[in-house]
């Protein structure tokens, strides 16, 4: 029946929504259909959505149009996290034939028996109290590097995030799967492996459908570097207060883990910690970089930080600002708060004011701009080893060192997908790093 069938997906937001993407799309694959880019003309459209800022809500009207244009006819299908946070808005969008929430979205091709245009989409949305089972998941196929899901929900209250309200309860995979899931991916010539989770520290609650810890974190990271055939493992974002000292030195020595972390900040404020019920305070923050700079000096560090916050005053955005200005990190993701229905944060006084957010967001990124510049130059005149991407941009091919340092040559197909040991030498105008070879 699906034998002549052609699918395709669009993945918005993080790195997990592209792990689900890659396993669904296999389910489809073992089903029998072909897949295709989603700048194609197929049957089936999926769109994985995500709820984290506003933006990403916005962009799916226009994602629907582009399917659309490929294919008028074609049945489109909306996944992911707006999904099960708004499935019936997510359904009045013209063109829009079916809407899956948390759980269904991994029994998505029970539900296409019938490929008709719907006049009004379908929906199939579960309470999220019910979305309390595990699914692995892992992307291949995609890029050079392969995002491995460990854990997914969240247990924590942050007044400004939905995502417990998208996603559930925090669970994770058991370890044996991941191990599996793990080998499975080194034995497909993929180079990278990147752990990925809502919140992944909070690794080994829900293992086995209860709410203990059957296994930590750590014991996770040890087992992982024991896997044969992975050349690097990379840890996404992670809480810092569940980034503990024994993770961070076993990195530091470590076969396959690569000196790279990214770890929300969200604000360099305790009075905003607290409102944002974080689970940690400022001094926190600067011990884990402090360890992580003690036993890797060379170590690359992201953070995350929300600008714009209710009672985020002039003088509490200053002190997030000069924290950040003196604290030794690469780059900062900025997000410009958004209200979101349904989270603490809507009902707070101290509102900012939308001009105000931009503006501060604006001089965020420009101080991300300086810290990886000053990152870079950090770098210069040290071997590492680049993974080499497989995308041609505009006559050059780029790829990272372990620590995370973006670099470029001229476009060479051998390349891609192969690591390589370089001495950097010097910063591009465009601020990436150029490179001679060690033979």
């Amino acid at each position: 029946m699906n034998a002549h069938k052609k699918v395709a997906f669009y993945t918005l937001g993080c790195k997990l929504n592209f792990s689900e993407t890659s396993t669904i799309a296999r389910n489809f694959q073992n089903e029998g259909f072909e897949r295709v880019a989603f700048e194609e003309k197929a049957d089936i459209y999926v769109i994985n959505t995500c709820s984290v800022t506003d933006n990403a809500d916005k962009r799916f009207k226009s994602i629907v149009k582009n399917a659309l244009k490929q294919n008028e006819n074609a049945f489109l299908i909306a996944i992911g996290c707006y999904a099960q946070l708004k499935p019936e808005e997510l359904a009045k969008v013209d063109g829009v034939d079916l809407v899956l929430g948390a759980t269904e979205k991994f029994k998505v091709t029970d539900y296409i028996n019938d490929l008709s245009k719907n006049d009004l989409g379908e929906v199939h949305s579960c309470e999220i109290s019910e979305a309390d089972f595990y699914v692995g998941s892992y992307s291949i196929g995609d890029r050079t590097r392969a995002f491995l899901k460990v854990q997914d929900g969240c247990d924590y209250k942050c007044t400004y995030c939905t995502i417990p309200l998208a996603r559930g309860i925090s669970r994770s995979d058991t370890l044996e799967n991941v191990l599996k899931n793990a080998e499975e991916i080194s034995k497909k010539d993929i180079k990278e492996i990147v752990l990925t989770g809502v919140n992944i520290g909070d690794y080994g609650k829900g293992e086995f459908g209860n709410k203990k810890h059957e296994h930590t974190f750590y014991e996770l990271v040890q087992a992982l570097d024991d896997v044969k055939g992975i050349h690097r493992l990379r840890i996404s974002s992670i809480e810092p207060n569940l980034l503990k000292k024994e993770t961070i030195d076993f990195v530091a020595n470590s076969k396959t883990f690569v000196p790279h972390f990214h770890i929300p900040l969200q604000s360099g404020s305790d009075t905003l910690l607290k409102r944002m019920k974080r689970r940690y305070m400022r001094d926190v923050y600067t011990s884990r970089v402090a360890a992580i700079k003690e036993v890797m000096p060379n170590a690359c560090i992201g953070v995350d930080v929300i600008v714009g916050f209710p009672g985020e005053t002039d003088e509490l955005f200053l002190e997030t600002y000069n924290y950040l200005s003196e604290l030794d990190i690469s780059y900062l993701h900025v997000f410009t708060y958004s209200e979101r229905p349904n989270t603490e944060a809507v009902a707070m006084d101290g509102v900012v004011p939308l001009n105000k957010r931009k503006k501060r967001s604006k001089m965020l990124r420009g101080l991300s701009v300086k810290k990886r510049r000053a990152f870079y130059e950090s770098q210069l005149n040290t071997t590492s080893t680049v993974l080499f991407e497989s995308e041609n941009k505009e006559g050059y091919i780029q790829g990272f060192t372990e620590n995370y340092v973006k670099v470029k040559t001229p476009w060479n197909p051998s390349l891609v997908n192969t690591i390589h040991p370089v001495s950097l030498t010097k910063i591009d105008e465009d601020g990436l790093v150029r490179f001679d070879w060690i033979s």
